[in-house]
């Protein structure tokens, strides 16, 4: 049976491998985040700033619990079908895709019902605003609903870069985004369905994806090959991936846990401010989505190499990445510093927004370096399958000084700028356990044995 061609890491020029690997999972996580950011764009034009308000900050904040915790654990899945496909192990290749997407499917049923039905009572306990509730529980309603399409495109996604292949979801996400946007500007503008439109026309898009990625798995003609009728769960490597990926969807809920008390805080703050951050949590996407697909790209490269015994090319990877992503966010801080207040323009051009958005965005902007030890070093402890300590300094450094923060000093100075100081402050502190944990203790450091750094 023919093979198909997936890249391997394990050999070639390390910064032309992660780049090449890293620009089509930046290119998907950008065309990913446009599924939120048009219907923002399109709402905040069409609908105003209530609806603005509706369908993100509060909304987002809570999809964003709920996906990030199975991305989380769709990482441990990649993590091991990566060392596999390393190992040259195909057997367990084909029982960890197969695993996988029922263990998708399954827990995309679960959490859409569950959403659905205490969507109303999340949104009350996140303070929202009394004139913001009548359109964000429908919007939140119907995201739920179509949650399970999401995490199957997630994990079938995940499936394809952990041997290699970013370039097939990259285009499933151009696709699907663009069918978003001309459902966006139909149901939203030309037939006035508002922030309902919205989360239709999200939905819609993401079942495209879903069925997308079923298709081409079901299509390949490698280990990666799905066979539907043969779904099922094979519980010894599923406590392995979860054992993984468990951390990192904990860490990934510690932080939106803590980013849930500051879009509380931010939401007593009036409409204003609410438009405002939802804006300017789209806007800084940009970084978010380089810095992450970089440290996918380590992931699946230390990953890979891990599996082989290739420890010369992980130490390399490491460096090469960190390289990687101060040059790309020294970019984005440039363009984000001389584009902002443009960029907010495409939300909404009320005037008290943008003076608000400009001011978080200018302020956030220049703390952007102190996170990136943090992904890039995570990244590649993950591809290990060190997990659970990096998980324990990011509880402790970002979720748990973060929600401290809040507690403490919001109540005391009740501004925009204080709540602000709390990512900075957290991302500093957390650095600085993952540089003393990955020279002294990692698992990184005993298994590489030379001390590189």
């Amino acid at each position: 049976m023919a093979k198909t061609k997936s890249p391997d890491m394990t050999k070639g020029n390390i910064t032309a491998q992660l780049l090449l690997f890293f620009f089509p999972i930046l290119l998907g996580t950008f065309f990913q985040q446009l599924y939120n950011t048009a219907d923002a764009v399109i709402v905040g034009q069409n609908v105003g700033k209530l609806g603005l308000a509706a369908v993100g900050g509060t909304t987002s904040t809570l999809i964003n619990l709920f996906i990030g915790i199975f991305v989380g654990l769709s990482s441990g899945f990649s993590v091991i079908i990566s060392q596999h496909f390393g190992a040259k192990n195909h057997r367990l290749v084909s029982e960890c895709v197969h695993t996988a997407i029922m263990f998708s499917l399954i827990v995309g049923i679960v959490v859409s019902i569950f959403g659905a039905i205490f969507s109303k009572t999340m949104l009350s306990y996140m303070n929202v605003p009394e004139d913001i509730m009548p359109m964000a529980i429908p919007y939140l309603q119907i995201y739920f609903l179509g949650l399970a399409p999401n995490l199957i495109y997630n994990m079938g996604a995940g499936l394809l870069r952990a041997v290699g292949d970013s370039k097939t979801p990259l285009i499933f996400l151009i696709i699907s985004c663009f069918i978003n946007i001309i459902l966006d500007i139909l149901l939203i503008k030309y037939m006035g369905m508002g922030v309902v439109g919205a989360a239709v026309a999200t939905v819609t898009s993401q079942v495209v994806s879903a069925i997308l990625v079923i298709v081409v798995l079901s299509r390949r003609k490698d280990a990666l090959r799905l066979f539907i009728r043969k779904l099922h769960i094979n519980f010894s490597e599923l406590r392995k991936m979860v054992s993984i990926g468990t951390a990192a969807g904990m860490q990934s809920a510690m932080y939106t846990i803590a980013n849930i008390l500051i879009q509380a805080s931010i939401n007593t703050l009036g409409t204003d401010t609410i438009a405002a951050f939802t804006a300017y949590g789209k806007i800084d996407t940009l970084f978010w989505m380089t810095i992450q697909s970089l440290g996918i790209s380590v992931t699946t490269f230390t990953g890979q190499n891990f599996g082989y015994g290739n420890k010369e090319r992980v130490k390399k990877g490491i460096i090469h990445g960190m390289i990687l992503s101060v040059v790309i966010t020294g970019i984005v801080m440039l363009l984000l510093k001389l584009f902002g207040r443009s960029i907010y323009t495409l939300f909404t051009n009320d005037k008290s927004v943008l003076d608000i958005g400009t001011a978080m965005l200018n302020f956030m902007v220049v703390a952007f370096p102190t996170y990136i030890t943090i992904e890039i070093f995570s990244g590649s402890l993950r591809g290990i399958g060190d997990s659970w300590i990096p998980m324990i300094m990011t509880a402790s450094g970002v979720c748990v000084l973060r929600i401290r923060w809040i507690i403490v000093m919001v109540p005391k100075y009740p501004n925009i700028f204080t709540i602000l100081w709390a990512y900075p402050l957290s991302w500093i502190t957390t650095s600085i356990l993952f540089i003393i944990y990955m020279f002294l203790f990692s698992k990184m450091r005993r298994w590489l044995k030379n001390n590189i750094y």
